[in-house]
This record gives C-alpha cells, structure tokens and sequence, in this order.
C-alpha cells in the first residue's frame, strides 16, 4: 500500500481496531510476560492464496513499537502454498502478542479478497470486460478491501459518494425520470464527473442513450435483455453489468459485449484465507 496512503488513511484505522481489542490493557500477555522480552515469530500459509496487506499486517506491529523487526519473504500480488513461511517478526514478545489477532484479521481478510478477486478475473481472461468492485465493503475498511480487488486484478468502482455520479433507481424517482435526472445531473456536477445510470428495462436504456448518460448500468438483466440493450446503445455509452453477480455464475457475460461488470462479491462474500502465526519463541 502507497505510504502516504497509509499514513493518511490506513493508521487511524488500524489504531481504532487495536483499541477496540486493547481498550485498557491485554491482560492475559501482562500475566505471563511483565516485562519486555524479545521473540519471534513465524508467519505461514496456511491454504494456497493471493496475497494481500502484508504491509498493513506489518504496519499493526510498528504502530504498537516502531522497533519491531519483519523480515518478509513474501510481498502483495504474490501466490503462495499452503505451509510457506511467509515472514517472520521480532521483537518484544508483548507486541507480538497483543498484535497477533488485529494484523492476522487484515491480512486474511485483504489476502481473501485478493484471492477470490483474481479467481473471478481468470474466468473473464480474453473477453475484454473489466471487473469492477462496488461499495458493499466493511465498515471502516473500504481503503483496505478496495486495495485488496487491485492486488487480485480487479479494479476499483467509484471510491465512494463523492468519488462519481451513479444515478440509480431511488435518484431516478426523485428526479421524476431519467431524462431529468441526467440533466440535473449534468447541470450540478463538475463538468469532469462522468454520468453513469442504472436501467433495468430497454425502454430506460434507450431514454439513457437519448439523454447522454456516460456510461448505462444493465441491472439484473437476463444476458439475453443485455446483448439487446448493448446492441441498442451501439458504443453510444459505455455499459455496465450489475446485479448478482458471482464466481459461479459470471460466465455468462463473457460474450455479451459490455464493458464492465461490476460484483459486490468481491468485498462482501470473499472468504478469507487461513493464515497464522506460529512458533514464537525468545530469542
């Protein structure tokens, strides 16, 4: 992760994580360890994976003593077996300890992510459609899990509501129709905000197209409605695919000819790989 990224962004939360599991102090490390010894530990894979936050995992370590050491032999991006010593961190056994559960719930969390993202990815190899991620994250870890779909090979939606105008069903109704919610639309945005709609008939497709949408959201269409709306927008806009969209079930839109696909799966139903940290011992 960039690091002024995590500086800006990724510390305070991992801050607010490490006093949501110490909020005075961890009593059971206090118990067997008063005093600071140093240690270390090794850190493995525990199933084969993608692998994703290890500068976030390290990053738990440093911010509770920025004398930890961590030796990594693994970096973001990498595939790794299952047993493959991954990195090893020393220090003061207390922080190795009271850190343990905060970066391995990062780590396994971002290299889940990361894992079943480039799974999905491979399923649209060749087709031309780029995989999109949405907004369905983790309270409060959105930076990481975004992060995470890049590191897996996918790409990232709009970042959040002020990153791009998306106009769904809910705003269309506000403004009384599509037509009128891309000229407000269009009148209210900075002029460098593209103008995406979603649309779920091909009569709401064809009045996008009229209006000037920058980019038209297919939504729980059938592929069969999608190959119509695509050949009915004819490059005027580009497309989007949405709604429901998973590992097992993406293939089907490997030949429809849209541009994008977005899936809410990536962030809110991938698994997380089993990661752990082993054999901690004083040195």
């Amino acid at each position: 992760m960039n690091s002024i990224t995590m500086q800006l962004q990724a510390d305070k939360l991992i801050r607010m994580a490490l006093e949501e599991d110490i909020t005075s102090e961890d009593v059971s490390t206090n118990a067997v360890m008063p005093t600071n010894v140093k240690g270390t530990v090794d850190l493995i894979a525990k199933e084969d994976g993608v692998i994703a936050g290890m500068d976030v995992y390290a990053r738990v370590f440093k911010l509770l003593d920025e004398s930890m050491e961590i030796e990594m032999f693994c970096q973001d991006g990498d595939e790794v077996k299952k047993g493959d010593l991954m990195a090893k961190v020393t220090g003061d056994i207390r922080v190795l300890l009271s850190g343990e559960r905060v970066a391995l719930n990062y780590l396994q969390r971002m290299s889940g992510i990361a894992t079943y993202t480039m799974s999905v990815v491979k399923l649209l190899e060749g087709s031309g459609v780029t995989l999109l991620d949405t907004r369905k994250t983790t309270p409060n870890c959105r930076v990481f899990e975004k992060y995470a779909v890049r590191v897996g090979g996918g790409c990232n939606h709009r970042y959040n509501l002020s990153d791009g105008v998306l106009l769904k069903d809910n705003h269309i109704g506000a403004a009384g129709s599509i037509t009128k919610a891309i000229q407000m639309a269009k009148a209210y945005a900075p002029f460098v905000r593209k103008i995406e709609i979603e649309t779920e008939t091909l009569e709401q497709v064809a009045e996008a197209v009229e209006a000037g949408a920058d980019i038209i959201m297919l939504d729980n269409m059938t592929p069969e409605v999608m190959k119509q709306a695509v050949a009915l927008i004819d490059g005027r806009a580009q497309t989007e695919c949405s709604g429901n969209i998973t590992k097992e079930n993406i293939a089907r839109i490997r030949e429809i000819g849209v541009d994008f696909v977005s899936s809410g799966a990536l962030t809110h139903s991938a698994p997380i790989l089993d990661i752990s940290m082993k054999n901690l011992h004083a040195v």
